[in-house]
């Protein structure tokens, strides 16, 4: 049965209790860190010491933190925060696409894999028409060309690109 407090409560409610968990757990975490990250300066004024500014800062993350969970009007968990939870863990996928692209491009190349994973991410945000993945592989042959051939970024070759005959190897690793 809902308290009195918890129907006066006019914000959204979703998340919040597992968010101010989460960020009271994390600044109690750095607190018992900071002994190993910052040092205590001999002889320095205390408020040019390194560890006295990230300590105030922390603190106060602790402190206001827990007033936070503490001004919260429930203390349980519900099918609603979870749903919110999963959604904040969305990101996560994107987080692995990005790092499966940074883990390709140097094995198979900048081109072929920027031409596989841009119509992935187009098809995995919705965009499914053939005009749509026509155009992700457009932008995709377009960001190489600015980035390698007018911006003469310094992409390493791949590793693929050793087993292709001479000419043909220095011209994909300096322009694909």
């Amino acid at each position: 049965m809902p308290s009195e407090r918890e129907h006066r409560f006019a914000g959204p409610r979703r998340g919040q209790l597992v968010f101010a968990l989460f960020l009271v757990g994390a600044a109690l975490l750095l607190l018992v860190l900071i002994t190993e990250q910052t040092a205590w300066v001999e002889k320095a004024k205390l408020f040019a010491q390194p560890r006295f500014w990230p300590a105030v800062a922390i603190g106060g993350m602790v402190l206001l933190g827990g007033l936070h969970l503490y001004r919260l009007p429930w203390r349980r968990v519900s099918r609603y925060d979870l749903q919110e939870v999963r959604r904040w863990a969305q990101v996560f996928e994107f987080a692995g696409w990005f790092m499966g692209y940074v883990l390709l491009v140097p094995i198979i190349g900048y081109l072929p894999v920027t031409l596989a994973f841009m119509p992935l991410l187009s098809w995995r945000m919705g965009y499914r028409s053939r005009f749509m993945l026509g155009i992700s592989l457009a932008f995709a042959v377009a960001v190489v060309v600015l980035f390698k051939a007018v911006l003469s970024v310094k992409i390493p070759g791949a590793m693929l690109y050793e087993y292709l005959p001479g000419p043909l190897r220095s011209f994909f690793i300096l322009y694909l």
